[in-house]
């Protein structure tokens, strides 16, 4: 075992979407459901999913699978409570945190596993992935950070860790741009399906 466990994001309230996203269809299946299958095929551990707005659901699907739900009732502060929540859930052991948001369901296993292996390779503390100069999804962090995590102020969101700790982020150089989409519209979900059926 490795010690590097998976935090799936899927407690938001679709605002931009106006229903829940994470049930809509993909690939024969729904959002969440693709999202945990590529995160479990991976060099994960074990995987957390982080369930709020519409937790029934939501729940009924992510059961299906050998994963820990966690519930956030902060859900509506934003992506960071549901970050704060996911390591909370973590055991002791854990090395390190690999979160993705639950709406990225194009972002394959060997995309995430080439996060883990810069992890493991790299010495650093924070993971992420660059594509064309920009950063995304997902990111891995160090467990020596998640105290500092859980007391990040709401207005900085996650991607402040990396801005306070440069010489310990580690950029992994990537040419798939789906780990900077997200669905977050339907004109998003639409173009998405669209690719698929290209």
């Amino acid at each position: 075992m490795n010690g590097i466990w998976a935090i799936v994001l899927a407690a938001g309230e679709s605002r931009r979407m106006g229903s829940p996203k994470m049930l809509l269809p993909y690939r024969g299946l729904t959002i969440i459901e693709h999202v945990i299958m590529n995160v479990i095929a991976s060099e994960i551990e074990k995987v957390v999913t982080v369930l709020g707005a519409d937790k029934e659901e939501i729940g009924k699907l992510t059961g299906k699978f050998d994963i820990i739900n966690c519930y956030n009732d902060d859900y509506s502060l934003g992506m960071l409570s549901s970050v704060r929540c996911g390591l909370r859930s973590l055991p002791d052991n854990c090395s390190a945190a690999l979160v993705l948001p639950g709406d990225q369901p194009m972002i394959t296993t060997s995309e995430i596993n080439k996060i883990i292996t810069a992890y493991r390779t790299s010495g650093r503390g924070i993971v992420l992935p660059l594509y064309n100069g920009k950063r995304g999804h997902p990111v891995i962090i160090d467990m020596k950070y998640r105290d500092e995590v859980m007391s990040l102020p709401d207005s900085e969101g996650l991607r402040a860790l990396a801005g306070r700790h440069p010489g310990d982020t580690c950029e992994a150089v990537t040419d798939d741009p789906c780990v900077l989409r997200d669905i977050d519209t339907r004109e998003d979900y639409l173009n998405e399906i669209n690719k698929i059926n290209m």
